[in-house]
């Protein structure tokens, strides 16, 4: 089929070595037609007529704001609530009841969802905190994501009922609002929840905007898009960026092995600091 623009190995390299550079994600070969379509958006809706023109822009003049662009169309954000539902059963029945222990004094945990998506994670860990943790605790789940879009997703809280399958008709019932009329199919998270995350923009390859160390860190399906030395500084960093004993949740298709050696595996792509 004749592509309404012309789109080189070369127009894909440097689209492959801005990504990279930038934000340390590794597009394999496979996505050049991927990465077409998606940024063939983008040269309509600015109105260049080919890639060369349009990457020469993202190189120069308009490197910040369209970066942010490009990123954002070309990642892919697929979740739900309670994904690798074994992670929220473990926070409940085992980590939980064990910050409350340890910390008693400061009655404070702090938690990121690094990669957060739309939001459906946060809020997952928002409620398994809502229904553990009792009055007077302090406890803050700050979320992440480099995508813009999806960050506003999530702060805004709304999403297709099929987000919630597998939950509960309880939980359900207890933490979201069903639409009606035009919104019927749609939920929103009750503003309870809401009150304990905070969304925000992150480049996780930039400098972080924490000071203090968090209780335990989520980092799920994001790493499988980085090559292994981008891999070993990340989670050198979230050793780093975690209290002592502090545990790093990673996804079902993800592995520590030959990449850190600062983490043991408590089963299921658990992990504690050592």
């Amino acid at each position: 089929m004749q592509q309404e623009f012309s789109f080189s190995d070369r127009d894909f390299d440097r689209v492959r070595k801005v990504v990279y550079d930038h934000a340390g994600i590794h597009l394999a070969e496979s996505k050049q037609n991927l990465v077409y379509n998606r940024l063939a958006r983008r040269l309509r809706a600015l109105g260049f007529e080919d890639f060369q023109s349009y990457l020469d822009y993202v190189e120069g003049v308009g490197k910040e704001e369209e970066f942010t662009h490009l990123i954002n169309a070309i990642t892919t954000n697929l979740t739900f609530f309670f994904r690798e539902v074994h992670h929220f059963e473990f926070l409940q029945q085992e980590l939980f009841p064990a910050l409350m222990k340890k910390n008693a004094d400061t009655k404070k945990v702090r938690i990121w969802s690094a990669g957060c998506s739309t939001g459906e994670e946060p809020y997952s860990l928002a409620i398994c905190v809502k229904e553990s943790f009792p009055a007077g605790w302090d406890v803050r789940v700050d979320a992440s994501d480099l995508d813009t879009n999806v960050i506003e997703t999530g702060k805004t809280g709304v999403y297709n009922i099929d987000a919630l399958k597998g939950v509960s008709p309880e939980r359900v019932k207890r933490w979201f609002l069903r639409g009606s009329g035009a919104n019927a199919g749609m939920v929103k998270v009750k503003p309870e929840l809401k009150e304990v995350i905070r969304f925000q923009q992150v480049n996780l390859m930039n400098d972080w905007p924490w000071t203090e160390p968090f209780d335990l860190i989520f980092c799920r399906n994001v790493v499988i898009y980085f090559d292994k030395p981008t891999q070993q500084r990340l989670f050198g960093r979230y050793y780093q960026q975690l209290k002592p004993d502090g545990h790093l949740f990673i996804g079902h298709s993800e592995s520590l092995y030959k990449v850190s050696d600062q983490f043991k595996l408590l089963g299921k792509t658990i992990y504690q600091k050592i």
